[in-house]
């Protein structure tokens, strides 16, 4: 999988971590940890990983603009939170909401960085 393949599957993940938040609210249950959430939050940790090493060398190679890399531990740290609040109906709505839709504004960032970077304009 490449760059801009794991920036889209991550984009999703923040979709499916709102849509799951609000289901949570809505059946008003607790999830079981081992069985529901340790593994949806082991698979994407590992991709964030992955994916913050991929474009941290991105930024550094083609120094695109609009992306720096505090923006990247601040979306890697904040996406690692929201994955395993987004299982628990009690996760505050407002700041949960608020972390989704800045992850997402840099996702999209990123994407178009690399779709910049792909037609040779970067800079």
């Amino acid at each position: 999988m490449n760059l801009q393949q794991k920036t889209e599957t991550l984009l999703a993940v923040c979709k499916e971590c709102f849509e799951r938040h609000a289901q949570m609210r809505e059946l008003d249950r607790e999830p079981d940890f081992f069985i529901e959430v340790k593994p949806y939050a082991d698979q994407y940790h590992t991709l964030l990983d992955e994916w913050t090493e991929e474009v941290s060398e991105f930024i550094k190679t083609a120094k695109p603009k609009y992306v720096h890399p505090i923006q990247i531990e601040t979306l890697t740290d904040s996406m690692k939170q929201f994955i395993v609040q987004s299982f628990y109906q009690k996760t505050g709505k407002k700041r949960f909401v608020l972390s989704i839709n800045s992850a997402e504004y840099t996702l999209k960032t990123i994407m178009d960085a690399l779709r910049l970077e792909q037609e040779g304009n970067v800079r």
